[in-house]
Order: structure tokens, then C-alpha cells, then sequence
């Protein structure tokens, strides 16, 4: 019994082990099918993760890429806006300079007419000295005439004077070498008393008639050489009074030469001032040019960023909204008074999403014309991917009017115009559903409601 009891012990072990082997052979291969589906479903869940994270990545790379080109924009627009302040402080330093040049120039207009009517005094002046020094040259040959015809004069008194003190000194010497023998056989020879009373008396006048004639002679000769001194001094004050004329001709030559030499300096530099008025106009216009620039430029950047922000909003032909009614500004499309698309929050007509519309739609045939809202410069005018042919107009005080959608543009950057100038023609370019004119309005940099304005 016992050696049964034992073989039925060994042979129920030998079963439990073919169980038990059984057993282990069987469900091993499905706890290792069960353990590999695990990890394989692990595998394909983290698979799933990081197909998911790769997504969010790729969108939170975008939305940096989005935020760091939003920034860039941002940070040209700053830029470009402190280059524009630097370029009107430079407008404005040269527009300075400019006023300074045209007030020294006025000054050195006025000072040169001054001069100029000293000049033409001291010309006038001069022609009297010359007047005055041709009378002195008459006056003077005419003493000199006088001198020549009293010389004469006094030449042939002088000489008649000794003809006449020669005579008498031969009577004398005659007289005086006979003694009172003539004298005596003259009276003696009367042949009565009344006869030598008469001779005596005609020997003592004959006497007398000699020293008269001799007095006389010789006063006629002092008389004249009087006359030739007086008339000598009277030419020698002349002399003094030509050479005076002559002198004060001199100084006035050469102050008139200094005046008009100093005419001409004031005429170089009045050129110099207004070459410089030239240049400094020029400068101011490229200035303005480049200012222009600057603000076309800092145009389309907010243009661009704002396209970066949400999706430029440009309508198309769609409900209207409100009619024209008349403001301030022109209206820019001329008898088309109907709004396809008004300005602020709307749903966009090609995307279907709510966005911001920054402009005013106004529905019109294509070829319409397009004016100028108000007088300004042109700063902008080309094309845009989103707005198409596009104008934009400075009005002055920050304040600037944008065109779209133009089939057509008559106007270029720099180019002024004036209220209800036309400036284009309506059409449908860029992103647009149809012809029409999107009008904008943008103060200090910002876009406004051009209901404040029409």
C-alpha cells in the first residue's frame, strides 16, 4: 500500500510538473504578446505626444516669427519716426538759415541803394566842381588875356616915359651947356616987349609942359603896373581857387570810385546770397523729398504691420450701409454717394471672420474718377499686394487721406494738389471683390473715422 501510496505520489508530481510546464509553455507567450501590445501602445501614444507637440510648436514658432516680424515692423516704424523728426529738425534749421540768408540779403539791398543814391549825389556834386573848374579856366585865360594886353600897355608907357625924360634931359643938357646965352638972345631978340613977355612965357611953358608930361607918363606908368599886379593877383587867386576846385574834383573821383567799388562788393555778395538761396532752396526740397519719403515710408510700414496684425479688411461690392451727406472734406468719388463697406468692426466678405476695417467703401463703376479730399502733397502712390494702386495725400497737422483700389493713378510722389483734383480712377486691384474706392483717414499715425472728415 505504501509502495502504491509512493507511486501515486511520484506520478501525481509528474502531472502538476506537465501542468505546470503546460502551463508556463502556454501563457508566457501571451504575457509576452500582452507586454509587447503595452509597449507598443505606449509607443504609439507618445507618437501621438509628440505629433501633438510638434504642432503646437510649429504654431508657437509662427506666433513668434508673427510677434518678432510685428516687433521688427514696430521697431522700423520708431526708427523711420525719429529719422522724420531728425529730417524736419534739419528742414527746420535749414529753413532758418534760409530766412537769415534772405534778411541779409534785403539788408544788403537796402545798404547798396543807399550807397547808390550817395553815389549819384557825389555825382551830381562833381559835375559842379567841373562847372566850377571850367568857369576858373575861363576866368583865369581871360586874365591872362588882360596881364598880356596891360604888359603891352605898360610896355609902351615905359617907354614913352623914357622917350619923353630923354627929350627933356636933351633940353636940359642943351639948356645947361649954353647957360642963360639962348635965353637971353631969345628975349633979346624981341621986337617989342610984348613980344619977349610972350617968349618968356613960352620958354616957361615949354618948361612946365616937359615936367607935366613927365608926371604924367610916369603916373600912367605906375597906374598900369598897378593894374598888372592887381590883375596877377587876381589870376593867382584864380590859380589858387582852380587848384582848390581841381583838388576837391580829386577827392571826390576817388570817393566815388571807393563808393562804387563798395557797390560792387555789396553786388558780389548780394550774388553770394543768392546762390546761397539757391542752394539752401535746393537742400529744402530734397529735404522735403526725403521727409516725403520718410513718411511713405513709415506709411507702408504701419501698413505692413497692421496687415501682420490681421488681414488688411478691403471691401467689396456688398450691403449698403449709409449715404453721403455732405462734410468738410470733398467727396473722393464724385456722384457715387453709395457705402458698400462703412468703417470699425465687420465681417470680412472673403474670409467671413470679424475684423477691423479701417476705411470707408464707396461703390462706384470702374474708370470713375477719383479727387483729392483737400489741398496737400502727394507722399505715396504705387502698388500693394493687399491695397492695389493706392495714393496717399499729406494735408498738413498730422493729417493724411489714403486711396485704393485705383485702376488708374495721374499723380506722383511730391506732386501737390488741390481740393477736387482728380487723382485717379476707380477700379478693383490689390485684394478687392469688385470696383470700388476705399477711403482711409489717418491722423498723427493712426487711422480714424473718416466720418469726421466728410
Amino acid at each position: 500500500m505504501e509502495a502504491g501510496s509512493k507511486e501515486m505520489k511520484k506520478r501525481y508530481l509528474r502531472l502538476l510538473c506537465l501542468v505546470l510546464g503546460f502551463m508556463l509553455t502556454a501563457y508566457t507567450p501571451m504575457a509576452v504578446y500582452a507586454s509587447e501590445d503595452s509597449v507598443q501602445g505606449e509607443e504609439e501614444q507618445e507618437d501621438e505626444e509628440e505629433e501633438e507637440e510638434t504642432e503646437e510648436q510649429k504654431k508657437q514658432r509662427l506666433e513668434k516669427e508673427k510677434l518678432k516680424k510685428q516687433k521688427e515692423k514696430q521697431s522700423e516704424i520708431n526708427e523711420s519716426k525719429e529719422n522724420l523728426k531728425d529730417a524736419q529738425g534739419e528742414r527746420k534749421d535749414m529753413q532758418s538759415a534760409l530766412t537769415n540768408i534772405k534778411e541779409q540779403k534785403q539788408d544788403l539791398e537796402v545798404a547798396k541803394d543807399k550807397l547808390s543814391d550817395v553815389v549819384e549825389e557825389l555825382d551830381g556834386q562833381l559835375m559842379d566842381v567841373q562847372d566850377k573848374i571850367s568857369q576858373l579856366e575861363l576866368l583865369v585865360a581871360q586874365k591872362q588875356l588882360e596881364i598880356s594886353q596891360i604888359k603891352v600897355q605898360l610896355k609902351e608907357a615905359e617907354q614913352t616915359e623914357k622917350d619923353q625924360y630923354a627929350m627933356m634931359k636933351q633940353r636940359i643938357q642943351f639948356m645947361y651947356e649954353r647957360g642963360n646965352t639962348t635965353y637971353i638972345s631969345l628975349l633979346l631978340g624981341a621986337e617989342s616987349l610984348s613980344d619977349m613977355l610972350n617968349k618968356a612965357a613960352y620958354i616957361e611953358e615949354v618948361y612946365g609942359y616937359d615936367r607935366q608930361m613927365l608926371e604924367q607918363y610916369k603916373q600912367t606908368a605906375e597906374e598900369i603896373e598897378t593894374l598888372k599886379e592887381t590883375l596877377e593877383q587876381e589870376k593867382k587867386n584864380l590859380n589858387n581857387a582852380q587848384t582848390e576846385a581841381t583838388e576837391k574834383e580829386d577827392e571826390m573821383s576817388d570817393l566815388i570810385v571807393q563808393k562804387e567799388n563798395q557797390i560792387k562788393k555789396y553786388e558780389g555778395d548780394i550774388s553770394n546770397k543768392e546762390q546761397a538761396i539757391k542752394d539752401y532752396e535746393a537742400e529744402i526740397a530734397a529735404q522735403n523729398a526725403a521727409i516725403a519719403a520718410i513718411e511713405a515710408s513709415i506709411v507702408k510700414a504701419e501698413k505692413e504691420l497692421l496687415e501682420l496684425t490681421v488681414s488688411e479688411n478691403d471691401a467689396g461690392e456688398g450691403q449698403e450701409i449709409r449715404r453721403y451727406s455732405g462734410g468738410k472734406f470733398a467727396w473722393p468719388a464724385p456722384s457715387y454717394t453709395r457705402i458698400s463697406d462703412d468703417y470699425g468692426n465687420r465681417i470680412h466678405p472673403t474670409l467671413g471672420v470679424q475684423q477691423f476695417h479701417n476705411g470707408v467703401d464707396m461703390a462706384a463703376p470702374n474708370g470713375s474718377p477719383i479727387v483729392a479730399a483737400a489741398d496737400g502733397t502727394v507722399v505715396g502712390a504705387g502698388y500693394s499686394g493687399t491695397m492695389g494702386n493706392y495714393i496717399m495725400i499729406n494735408h498738413g497737422s498730422g493729417v493724411f487721406t489714403v486711396y485704393m483700389h485705383a485702376s488708374a493713378i495721374y499723380v506722383s510722389t511730391g506732386t501737390s494738389v488741390t481740393r477736387g483734383q482728380k487723382i485717379g480712377a476707380v477700379g478693383s486691384t490689390g485684394r478687392s471683390t469688385g470696383p470700388h474706392l476705399h477711403f482711409s483717414v489717418r491722423v498723427n499715425g493712426s487711422y480714424v473715422s473718416p466720418w469726421n472728415y466728410l
